[in-house]
Order: structure tokens, then sequence, then C-alpha cells
């Protein structure tokens, strides 16, 4: 059993900073991708952010304001958000593509989601 689990989330003014983290547990043989995608009300879910070996990619509407991080040996992903704004408001969740088992397909596995409020 695998679980992604985020925290850091909560309320904050526009131009101020929060960062989220989120542990991947359990029975892990490799990640490969982990990455940050969120939903405002009433939108669908989009990427925010995207880590791989050496490779990160990002929104346009976070570039510069938003940083992604992984420590592999914790299994841990982080996102750094500064200059927050009102549009940043939503459900933020994390994602890892991972496989279990040296011979299992990679599986994508989500997080529960962490609330973000960004206050004008």
């Amino acid at each position: 059993q695998v679980q992604l689990v985020e925290s850091g989330g909560g309320l904050v003014q526009a131009g101020g900073s929060l960062r989220l983290s989120c542990v991947a547990s359990g029975s892990i043989f490799s990640i490969n991708a982990m990455g940050w995608y969120r939903q405002a009300p009433g939108n669908q879910r989009e990427l925010v952010a995207l880590i791989t070996s050496g490779r990160t990619n990002y929104a346009d509407s976070v570039k510069g304001r938003f940083t992604i991080s992984r420590d592999n040996a914790k299994n841990t992903v982080y996102l750094q958000m500064n200059s927050l704004k009102p549009e940043d408001t939503g459900v933020y969740y994390c994602n890892a593509d991972l496989n279990t088992r040296s011979y299992n397909p990679i599986r994508r596995y989500w997080g529960q989601g962490t609330q973000v409020t960004v206050s004008s």
C-alpha cells in the first residue's frame, strides 16, 4: 500500500509565502516523477509543477514564483510558493509516478490534497 500525505497549506495574504510538503510512504521500489497539481472551485485540476531526475517543469502562471524540489532519500517533494496571488487559491494535490516492485509497471498515486487560500 502506498500513501502520499501533503502538509503546509493554509491561509495567507497576497504577496506572502507558503511551503508545501508531500511524503510518499509504503511499499515503494522506485519513484520516477513527482509533482503538484491544483484545483480551484469550478475548475479542472491543473498541473502546477513537475520534477523528474534533473528536470523541472512549471505552469506559466507560477514560473518565477514557485519552486519544486525533491528529497529522494525521504521520498518527499516540496513546493515553495512565493509572491502568492488570490488566483493561486485552491486545493493542492501531490502525485508520484512509482512502482512497488521492480517488475511492476509505473503507476500514478495521489495525495488527499491540502487547501491553499490567498486573500487579497
